[in-house]
């Protein structure tokens, strides 16, 4: 009876480890296998490779367009530099030209004098040096665009001339300009200097 039940434990005792070495070997089996590979792994990699490059693409446009606008700036400001200077140099030249014409008044005034005054003399080669020398001063003149103001017999405008004397009525039709005292002048559309007039009272 003990041998019995001795030959049943040995062959339990059996039976356990033999299960427990196809349960080993199972495992090692099932360790040696190769897995499976996974489908979406390589999208995965792929789309996290891509995803950088994206990246780095939106930063570069991004920079792009921030390098434009600032080129643009730069560009519309140096623009309107540029018209501003040219603004100011044409201003500068006209001043300059004004003042300048202003200041020679005078002295076309005496040459128009010295003519008058050579006109009876009998020095042909002085009347006809100061004529030449006055010729010159009008044309240098001229093309400063600088014209007299000659608007005598016409309506007085206080925007042209100086009423400095009064006339008679035998003088002219009423308001009008009788005598030109002292020529003016304009450059361009501006008054350089006021014409001094008698006229004829209203």
């Amino acid at each position: 009876m003990v041998r019995r039940k001795r030959k049943k434990e040995r062959q339990q005792k059996m039976n356990k480890d033999e299960e427990q070495q196809l349960q080993d070997k199972a495992a090692e089996a099932e360790a040696e296998t190769p897995a499976e590979p996974d489908a979406e792994a390589p999208q995965e990699a792929a789309e996290e490779a891509e995803n950088p490059m994206a990246a780095m693409l939106e930063a570069a446009k991004a920079k792009t367009a921030e390098y434009l606008a600032m080129a643009q700036r730069v560009q519309a400001d140096f623009e309107n530099f540029r018209k501003r200077n040219e603004s100011v140099r044409a201003d500068a030249y006209a001043d300059g030209r004004k003042d300048v014409a202003a200041m020679m008044l005078p002295v076309l005034d005496n040459l128009e004098r010295a003519v008058d005054a050579a006109s009876d003399s009998k020095d042909e080669a002085l009347k006809s040096g100061v004529e030449l020398v006055l010729k010159q001063m009008q044309d240098a003149y001229q093309k400063l665009d600088v014209t007299p103001i000659d608007r005598l017999g016409e309506k007085f405008d206080p925007n042209l001339e100086n009423a400095i004397l009064q006339g008679t009525p035998e003088d002219g039709e009423p308001g009008t300009v009788c005598q030109v005292l002292q020529k003016g002048y304009r450059i361009g559309d501006k008054v350089l200097r006021h014409a001094m007039v008698k006229v004829v009272p209203e």
